[in-house]
């Protein structure tokens, strides 16, 4: 299914020209809390219910519901997901929200957090270096933690989907 786009300049032009525009940011809580558009309200992708989004709508049904997050990725993925359960008029914004501050759109900013995406590189690193060291030090079999999370990572860059992202986005600390 191809999802369609609008890019952080477009959705500047739309808010300009006073359009009511229906905007879920899918960021876990504390990543919106940090830095989040002025339009936008919360619904973590991993709380995404089809039915339940496309019933609250703050505006009407017939208008788009945009969809944002980071960078576009999960926003892609929250696309697919009302695209696949029927409801066709859903976008993503290009880029996401670090596109949309770089266009000077407005932005609602908080306490400053460490951003999911980079959590999952410092969790997947220290657990190669974690399985290298006890494989060096106490059993080689422990390289398969290395090999098992490198396997993890090639998996997410090809479907685009991270185990250890959704796992960590239901963390305590990325709750708030």
């Amino acid at each position: 299914m191809n999802v369609t786009t609008l890019s952080p300049a477009d959705l500047a032009a739309l808010c300009k020209e006073g359009k009511k525009i229906d905007l879920i940011d899918v960021r876990t809580p504390v990543e919106f809390q940090e830095i989040h558009l002025d339009i936008a309200r919360n619904i973590p992708l991993d709380r995404l219910d089809s039915a339940s989004s496309m019933q609250s709508r703050h505006g009407a049904g017939s208008e788009p519901l945009y969809l944002i997050c980071r960078t576009g990725s999960r926003g892609r993925q929250a696309c697919e997901r009302l695209l696949n359960a029927g409801y066709p008029n859903v976008v993503n914004i290009e880029g996401g929200t670090m596109a949309c501050v770089e266009a000077g759109l407005p932005v609602v900013r908080g306490r400053k957090t460490i951003a999911l995406e980079r959590q999952v590189r410092i969790l997947a690193g220290s657990l190669v270096v974690l399985g290298a060291i006890l494989a060096w030090f106490i059993h080689p079999a422990f390289i398969g933690l290395s090999a098992f999370i490198g396997a993890g990572l090639v998996f997410a860059g090809i479907t685009d989907t991270c185990g250890m992202g959704m796992m960590l986005s239901r963390m305590p600390w990325n709750l708030k």
